[in-house]
């Protein structure tokens, strides 16, 4: 199982988002429809309206007609005019909104307002249109007739009064201006109901994705609305089967390496025993594998150089067994459920330079010691493990006459604030930027590396700094050959 090298990014917010801006459009848009709509019936009444107003100035033409009583006695005064009743009342109820005029057929007025554009008719039929005065939009209705006694004549009569045109005046202040403001409500309400109903499936998607890798307990059914229900169910079955498994898995290695240790260990003794008498045999010039002068222990027909084979596979095979018992039992999560105590980095650095002292003089490898007083909290017998890895791969893979390292104490950070921190560095071959990432991976080696190992040293110090909530950063040496390793520990 290797171990996680970033969490899947895939953002939360774009499946929110895209809901709620689906949710949105699928909202709003009835709301637009229905405000077009709704200018839609308002222009229609409008029209409605405007038609009725024309059909009063079609009735009143007749009437206006009617008024010409006598053509004009000459070119400077006006035709007389006797307006009927209705006429009266139309340009009295109206006053400074209405008008009319009397032309010849030639288009020129010969009484009333001379502003009004009078077009001649081609025929008797009544015609419309509108004509801009004085700020105000009038409806214009022009009609050729004979009047009551100055023969054919045109008249006209205006109304600024037209509900059709006070609309098209209107639409932006009444009409257009209050839908769109009603839409950009509407959209914002919808936007903060839908956000605030999507807040407990935000929830749950922040919860999954806080997650550890390693945590797999049940997501708590009873935060979430009945519409996502389902949805936690099914998560926390997968998340039983996985926990089942990984425990099945876990409990096999822990089982498997319980298990090699004792007849391990039992070969590991008869074959250093083996090598003792061997020893013993060379001091008194007997020689294994030959005849010897003295009593032969008995079964022992190898020879030192296969003996000194033998008990280092041994060694191998139970340090193998040791660390694949050590990587079952430092899972973060397991890390995480025991109770903490008061962890002393300085007096575990000084013990495991107690350990490591004869392996390294061994390879003639300074073992050097740098420490200051610093405290975590944490498994004190699992922390000793990871630093034991971390020891034991710096001597295993430093040359001989080569330094190691081992530091503890207190850094400064950006903020100000004090963390404590874990370092061995070696001036061994190191390991490439590109390898680093993958160095911490179960069972994996460098290419070509020297000296025997099994890949699980990195990974299990890995596995314990996670369950720590710690660091664990791999960067060059000072003297830019070797291996720095950093265990960073939460504030």
């Amino acid at each position: 199982m290797t171990p996680v090298q970033g969490r899947s990014m895939t953002p939360r917010g774009n499946m929110t988002t895209t809901l709620r801006n689906r949710l949105l459009v699928l909202l709003v848009l009835p709301v637009c429809v229905l405000a077009l709509v709704g200018s839609w019936w308002g222009y229609r009444s409008a029209e409605a309206a405007a038609s009725q107003h024309d059909q009063r100035l079609l009735r009143l033409l007749p009437q206006m007609l009617d008024s010409v009583m006598a053509p004009a006695m000459d070119a400077n005064m006006e035709p007389l005019m006797a307006f009927s009743p209705g006429i009266d009342e139309f340009l009295r109820n109206r006053s400074g909104i209405t008008g009319y005029a009397v032309a010849d057929l030639d288009g020129h007025v010969l009484a009333g307002d001379p502003w009004i554009s009078v077009v001649v008719p081609t025929t008797p039929a009544a015609e419309f249109h509108s004509q801009e005065f004085g700020g105000i939009t009038y409806r214009v209705a022009v009609q050729r007739g004979m009047t009551a006694g100055a023969g054919e004549m045109v008249v006209a009569l205006a109304d600024g009064s037209d509900v059709r045109q006070q609309w098209r005046h209107q639409l932006l202040t009444h009409v257009l201006m209050p839908n769109m403001l009603l839409v950009i409500a509407a959209a914002w309400l919808i936007y903060w109901s839908v956000r605030k109903a999507f807040q407990p499936l935000v929830a749950l998607a922040q919860t999954v994705e806080s997650r550890s890798p390693r945590d797999l307990s049940a997501i708590d059914e009873s935060t979430s609305p009945a519409e996502v229900r389902p949805l936690v169910e099914s998560l926390n079955r997968l998340f039983g089967l996985v926990h089942a498994q990984s425990e099945t898995q876990r409990r096999f290695v822990a089982d498997a390496a319980h298990q090699l240790r004792t007849p391990l260990a039992a070969l590991q003794a008869q074959v250093e025993a083996w090598a003792l008498m061997a020893a013993q045999a060379e001091r008194q010039g007997t020689g294994v594998g030959s005849q010897p002068t003295a009593p032969q222990p008995a079964g022992l027909f190898l020879s030192t150089e296969q003996i000194e084979k033998l008990r280092n596979a041994t060694r191998r095979t139970s340090q193998l067994a040791h660390q694949l018992l050590a990587l079952s039992r430092a899972d973060a999560r397991q890390v995480q459920s025991q109770p903490s105590e008061r962890v002393d980095l300085k007096a575990l650095c000084e013990n495991m330079l107690e350990a490591f002292w004869e392996s390294a003089s061994t390879k003639q490898i300074d073992l050097g010691l740098e420490v200051a007083p610093a405290h975590v909290s944490g498994q004190a017998w699992l922390l000793r493990e990871l630093l034991s890895n971390l020891v034991d791969n710096a001597i295993k893979y430093t040359p001989e006459g080569g330094q190691v390292t081992v530091r503890c104490g207190r850094r400064r950070t950006d903020d100000g604030q004090g963390q404590a921190f874990l370092q061995v560095e070696d001036d061994g071959p190191g390991v490439p930027e590109a390898e680093q990432a993958r160095i911490l991976e179960r069972f994996y080696r460098l290419p070509g590396s020297v000296g025997a190992g099994s890949g699980l040293g990195l990974a299990i110090a890995n596995e314990i700094a996670q369950g720590h909530h710690a660091t664990l950063q791999l960067s060059p040496a000072s003297g830019r050959q070797g291996l720095l390793v950093t265990l960073l520990f939460p504030e």
